[in-house]
């Protein structure tokens, strides 16, 4: 965990009585929806693909861990526990000893533009946790690390290359009756400083529609649900409908994030997550661009893509809300939907 100057004594819970205080509290963004429904076996470590200079630690043993792992490691100065979670009151319910809360709504992102957190905010963000350059980043967070993921990204994005996500998320602890504390730590200021945002991670609307329209080779994956893929829905129920036209981007192949999880939110082994990549073609053969509606899903599958099975994969973050207003680009729907109706 980071070095902490001032600590106050834990005030330790019992986890399940925080998941039942969680279950009674809504998402403060869009719900799991049609895609919540992970399936298969938890993932073994396997040497992956060697990937480009530009991450340096991938494969399933170096970027996820385990409970027990994390466990072990609470008290040693080089790892920093961050919590990201969809419910921002969850932390305050209690967290894992040691964890820093970071609000994926107001943090990882600009409050003024649509973009993400500028890499001067960003230093500031990394240093108050006490993250060092040579820190290990360890994230975890409700919905299967639907969130965790997303920040994982960003720490990569500005040159954090050890970052890790705890297999299981924060389910994994509720369901193992692991205590949380409710004291929020201070931690000594860190060292790290953001180089500037990778380009090989983000992908930008001109470069998806140029995959779109055969200019540039890129496999692209959508990992919404079925029904935001064909075109039979604009959004998850019970979420803000911001899109213009429903569909998916030409050419995408559509794998649901949470394919790539088994039901207790833990990752799939690295032979079931090439298996399920390499059925709709995705093989790290090409270069991979992964969307979802605003960004932040996709980056559950960037991270197992990118960091786990070691491919060539950006996130393209403005995703389906961007693209669907976009003026001009191309647009496929099955279901033939227009302004919400057919």
């Amino acid at each position: 965990m980071p070095r902490s100057t001032s600590r106050p004594a834990a005030l330790a819970v019992p986890i399940l009585l925080v998941a039942g205080l969680a279950a009674c509290s809504s998402p403060a963004t869009e719900p799991l929806a049609d895609d919540a429904a992970p399936s298969a076996a938890q993932g073994v470590a396997e040497a992956a693909p060697a990937l480009d200079a530009r991450s340096e630690v991938t494969g399933f043993e170096n970027v996820v861990v385990s409970t027990d792992w994390l466990a072990e490691h609470l008290d040693d100065d080089k790892v920093a526990v961050i919590e990201v979670s969809v419910d921002p009151g969850l932390y305050e319910r209690g967290h894992v000893p040691g964890a820093v809360n970071v609000p994926w709504h107001t943090a990882f992102v600009d409050t003024v533009t649509r973009d993400v957190v500028p890499p001067e905010r960003f230093t500031e963000l990394a240093q108050e946790a006490g993250i060092d350059k040579d820190s290990t980043v360890v994230l975890y967070g409700d919905s299967n690390n639907w969130f965790a993921a997303w920040g994982a990204w960003v720490f990569t994005l500005y040159g954090h290359d050890d970052v890790r996500l705890v297999d299981g998320g924060r389910g994994a602890g509720e369901s193992e009756g692991r205590e949380l504390e409710l004291a929020a730590p201070t931690p000594a200021r860190g060292t790290f400083e953001a180089a500037q945002a990778d380009p090989a991670l983000r992908a930008f609307l001109p470069e998806v529609v140029e995959v779109a329209t055969g200019d540039r080779e890129a496999t692209l994956v959508d990992i919404r649900g079925a029904a935001e893929f064909n075109g039979e829905i604009f959004a998850p129920e019970g979420v803000q409908e911001l899109s213009i036209r429903a569909g998916h981007v030409p050419g995408a192949v559509n794998v649901p994030w949470v394919e790539a999880v088994d039901e207790d939110g833990k990752f799939k082994s690295v032979e079931e997550l090439r298996a399920l990549y390499a059925e709709a073609g995705v093989d790290g053969s090409a270069p991979i661009i992964t969307y979802c509606r605003i960004g932040e899903r996709a980056s559950h599958t960037w991270f197992v893509l990118n960091k786990i099975l070691g491919y060539d994969a950006k996130l393209y973050d403005g995703s389906w809300t961007e693209y669907g207003n976009a003026v001009g680009v191309p647009v496929t729907n099955p279901a033939g939907t227009v302004w919400g109706g057919v």
